[in-house]
This record gives C-alpha cells, sequence and structure tokens, in this order.
C-alpha cells in the first residue's frame, strides 16, 4: 500500500504498524521522535498496535539539539 511520509510516498505492506514503519525508515535509536498520522499525533504506547491505511499521510518529526 502507498503512504505519503513526510510528503514522500513510500510503498509498505498491508497492516503495516507505526512501529513497523518507523523500524524500516529509522535506523538509529528512536528517542525524540514524535509521529503524527493524518495530523494527529499518535503516543509511542501506541505505535505497535496503530497500523496505517492506503493512503495515510505521516509525519515524522525528531528532536534536534542546539540553540
Amino acid at each position: 500500500m502507498e503512504i505519503k511520509v513526510n510528503n514522500q510516498i513510500e510503498k509498505f505492506p498491508e497492516n503495516c504498524s507505526i512501529q513497523l514503519l518507523v523500524d524500516e525508515i529509522i535506523n538509529e535509536k528512536q528517542k525524540g521522535i514524535a509521529i503524527a498520522v493524518n495530523n494527529q499525533v499518535i503516543k509511542k504506547e501506541y505505535w505497535q498496535e496503530y497500523f496505517l491505511k492506503q493512503n495515510d499521510e505521516v509525519l515524522i518529526i525528531k528532536a534536534t539539539q542546539g540553540g
């Protein structure tokens, strides 16, 4: 299925959870990351049980240090 991730269309298998998407896209530790699906923030505790649907729009935000 096709899902828009940070304004880019990506292909993922059916029954793809947010956690699976994050595992595939982010190859580093997953601290400091926020996920929104269709403009709704999803708490990290729900990533494994929240399944994405065709044409969902996912925004991945990574916290950075600096000033």
